[in-house]
């Protein structure tokens, strides 16, 4: 069990008092303070990077797309433990958040808002987006609409990074979404008032896409533009999905530029702190007292050009866990880089999982099926190799029980792929482009033929 799943499990001054307990009262004290120094991180180390107008960012981001829910109901945001988080984050030096109008539910910008406005203005950064990808959004008076609504959920006056959110899915597109609107020339007029700081744009999706908005530089004098960036999708992205772009290229053309990377997905929706045990092993035999997850974040971080980096942060031990990589960071070196690339994320493209991080982007599925739990249950099968397969093989008949009484206790059966029917409506809004449809209903296909043999 490493640093993340411990503190999950036992509070800290729990563990304190074990250790305590454990080595005896002589040592106590340097038994604490060493436990203290694995999990607790130190205030005043953050690392910070500076952007052109000489803002000091955090190196760590906080992404408010993954927001606590209460225990006893899941549908209710826990309003009390977003504040303690942002509190606590703040206090160790995190300036930088970043929300949208549609992560949670549509209830994100508000949670966010309740909990910075308690803390001076000039504390933090707040970033959002014009998320407007339903066509019904396209007008210009729908778009600046809920710009505006953005600032009066979040409390605010201005916006310090402003984003046209998830770029790429093709030019007649973010013509209609930004340009023949009118709406970027509202939004450079904005910036030009003060109230939006910083304009850039998040991007998901063709490298033509990316190349021609990326060279609109000299008309809009994009200030920043978020990428997908980790040790998985540096030269490997394309080969997980051909609709995607390695890192390594949209890195590189950004520095051409000069124009600052702001990280998503450092973790692939947790995919990389959720490896098979070989790879996790590997990890730990290496930095015993690092967590699997502080790999991809020190990675994330080692760039020079990079401004920030986003982590959707639900829990008090994840956002504990990240601080250590980056109070203060200390950056990986070649060995260390040639090592994720060459050997680790090599095995991890081997596996061919599904390349879902969870983000819900496709949610709710008007037909209830809870897409990303189904294709989360099966990549965590598969990369534990427990997945039924052979009927010969010894395994197969507890690997086939085992899949098919987990899924059920992970997704209800009235959300399974079996309710998919194909609409498609998913499709458009997945940033990794996966043909959703067409992975339900082959996952449907081997659970209807699980069900049948014995």
């Amino acid at each position: 069990m490493d640093r993340r799943d411990f503190l999950k499990y036992i509070g800290a001054g729990t563990a304190a008092t074990l250790v305590a307990a454990c080595t005896g009262k002589k040592q106590e004290s340097k038994a604490t303070e060493e436990y203290k120094r694995q999990v607790e991180p130190p205030t005043g180390q953050m690392t910070y990077r500076t952007n052109a107008k000489g803002e000091k960012v955090s190196l760590l981001g906080y992404g408010m797309m993954r927001l606590p829910t209460k225990a006893d109901n899941d549908k209710e945001f826990d309003q009390e433990m977003i504040n303690r988080q942002t509190d606590y984050a703040i206090e160790h030096g995190v300036n930088y958040f970043d929300t949208s109008p549609v992560y949670c539910q549509g209830q994100s910008e508000r949670c966010t808002g309740i909990a910075l406005s308690r803390h001076k203005r000039s504390e933090y950064f707040v970033a959002t987006k014009l998320s407007n990808f339903n066509s019904k959004f396209w007008s210009r008076e729908a778009s600046i609409e809920m710009y505006r609504n953005s600032m009066k959920e979040l409390q605010v006056d201005y916006i310090d990074y402003y984003l046209l959110h998830a770029i790429g899915g093709g030019m007649d597109e973010f013509n209609h979404r930004y340009v023949d609107n009118g709406i970027m020339d509202f939004l450079m007029k904005e910036r030009e008032a003060g109230r939006i700081r910083n304009l850039g744009f998040s991007f998901h999706g063709y490298k033509n896409v990316f190349d021609e908005v990326l060279a609109m530089h000299d008309r809009y004098h994009w200030d920043f533009v978020q990428i997908e960036l980790n040790y998985l999708d540096w030269n490997f992205a394309d080969e997980i999905n051909s609709r995607n772009v390695d890192a390594s290229y949209l890195y590189a053309e950004l520095q051409k530029m000069g124009i600052p990377a702001v990280i998503m997905e450092p973790l692939l929706g947790g995919r990389l702190n959720n490896l098979p045990q070989y790879l996790a092993n590997e990890l730990k035999q290496r930095a015993p007292e690092r967590s699997v997850a502080s790999w991809a974040f020190r990675y994330a971080g080692t760039p020079q050009g990079v401004l920030t980096v986003l982590s959707g942060m639900t829990y008090m031990e994840h956002l504990k866990d990240n601080l250590l990589s980056y109070c203060p960071l200390k950056p990986l070196t070649d060995e260390e880089m040639e090592y994720l690339h060459d050997d680790i994320a090599k095995k991890i493209v081997g596996l061919e999982n599904i390349p879902c991080n969870d983000c819900k982007y496709c949610m709710p599925c008007p037909y209830g099926v809870d897409i990303p739990g189904i294709f989360v249950h099966y990549n965590k099968c598969k990369n534990e190799g427990l997945l039924p397969r052979d009927a010969g093989d010894p395994q197969y008949r507890t690997n086939r029980r085992n899949f098919l009484i987990s899924l059920d206790r992970s997704v209800p059966r009235s959300r399974q792929a079996d309710h998919c029917i194909g609409c498609g409506q998913c499709e458009p809004h997945c940033p990794q482009k996966i043909r959703i449809p067409h992975e339900l209903h082959k996952l449907d296909q081997m659970i209807e033929e699980l069900k049948r043999t014995q």
